[in-house]
């Protein structure tokens, strides 16, 4: 059986089109329709339905699709695995990163990323949600947290600190707390991650004590944590966000951290990838940058 022809059905029956197929592939549309008629004259069995508005697969086109598409699938990735190799990081990299994270610490880095290896092309998405990796095609990822995912290789970056905030305008209004008791009787700027249907805990950990996960009383909610600082800012209340999105707040005077008793607590920071490209110049690149890094 000709894996081209095969290649050239399953594009056909991911884009319903043979026009699109024919862009997405680089040939003609002829082409693939002869090679199809081929195949099928082999198989001896019809693998398409056609008519002038759409393409669809026939019952025998679904089970050969199904069965071929994951080898499809792994023969072109081990033939980009074997061309990176030979080569300095090129094409697109597509990686994922929490959206604060991202926006604050990455994007800075992917600018001396891409000018160390001018031919390489970042696909960045920045959200909070856990995109999955492989089937959702993407290269790397930046997660918070330990891995659970027994497809990913992780390589440990240097740890994320907490820290809570609020202005000293809000501070001045309604006082500062100084145990967890006092803390809930403030208004209090949390994250409710629709992802995963749960409020995100604030995190404490006296020294000494064990870490301890503390659930915010329900004063202003977000979807997302990038408001957080800019509502702290603002004096809408108290925040707990990353210490490196709010270091310079911090030391210009325009947050005051509290609690400070409580912040010896840290979280897991990886740079994670899949198992296949472990070997790819691309995330070798990727790698390097992030972990020249001292301090998140």
């Amino acid at each position: 059986m000709d894996l081209n022809a095969v290649h050239m059905l399953v594009k056909v029956a991911e884009c319903k089109s043979f026009t699109q197929a024919a862009h997405s592939l680089g040939t003609t549309q002829s082409r693939i329709s002869r090679t199809i008629a081929q195949l099928e004259a082999e198989l001896g069995t019809r693998l398409l339905h056609r008519n002038t508005r759409n393409v669809s697969l026939t019952p025998d086109g679904c089970t050969l699709v199904d069965r071929s598409a994951a080898l499809i699938a792994g023969l072109q990735e081990a033939r980009e695995l074997l061309l990176e190799r030979r080569c300095e990081p090129s094409g697109v990299l597509r990686m994922s990163a929490p959206s604060v994270l991202g926006r604050v610490v990455l994007t800075p880095l992917l600018g001396a990323l891409m000018d160390r290896y001018p031919e390489l092309q970042i696909d960045a998405s920045f959200t909070d949600r856990v995109v999955d990796m492989v089937d959702e095609g993407y290269d790397a990822a930046v997660r918070i947290g330990p891995l659970a995912d027994s497809r990913m290789i992780a390589r440990s970056l240097p740890p994320l600190r907490w820290v809570t905030v609020a202005s000293p305008a809000y501070l001045l209004a309604h006082g500062t707390p100084y145990t967890l008791q006092e803390l809930a009787q403030h208004r209090c700027l949390s994250v409710y991650n629709h992802y995963r249907g749960f409020l995100v805990p604030w995190q404490f950990q006296a020294e000494g004590e064990q870490p301890l996960d503390w659930v915010p009383p329900h004063s202003i909610r977000f979807d997302s944590g990038d408001p957080l600082i800019e509502g702290s800012l603002a004096g809408l209340g108290v925040a707990q966000v990353m210490e490196f999105a709010v270091r310079e707040h911090i030391a210009s005077g325009k947050l005051t951290p509290v609690l400070t008793q409580l912040e010896g607590r840290s979280r897991e920071l990886s740079l994670v990838y899949p198992r296949t490209r472990h070997a790819s110049p691309k995330i070798k690149a990727l790698a390097e940058v992030l972990l020249a890094r001292e301090q998140w």
